[in-house]
């Protein structure tokens, strides 16, 4: 009888800790990990699918941009550019599309 009480006990006090943290969650007071704590380097931009097993990637790593394939053979690099030169160009390509 006694082993139940101690189960039921530490059970409810798991079932609180648990109601308490998604309650924390909700409200916006508590986050798992340190996500928002560190600056993203490394981010996937875009993926271009070329076929089943080939694609393209555009990826910014700090402020750099890589253009890297992807294919059953392995990944390369294609082009490094620094990420301010495809931003000025992409701003008058947006323009002219509207």
């Amino acid at each position: 009888m006694e082993s139940i009480r101690q189960v039921l006990a530490v059970s409810t006090v798991l079932f609180l800790l648990g109601a308490s943290l998604w309650w924390l969650r909700r409200k916006g007071l508590a986050r798992y990990g340190s996500r928002g704590s560190r600056k993203q380097h490394l981010k996937a931009v875009e993926r271009l699918l070329l076929g089943p097993q080939c694609s393209l990637h555009l990826v910014r790593l700090a402020g750099r941009g890589l253009l890297v394939s992807s294919s059953p053979a392995g990944c390369a690099v294609l082009e490094s550019f620094d990420w301010g030169t495809l931003e000025s160009h992409a701003s008058p390509m947006i323009a002219e599309a509207r």
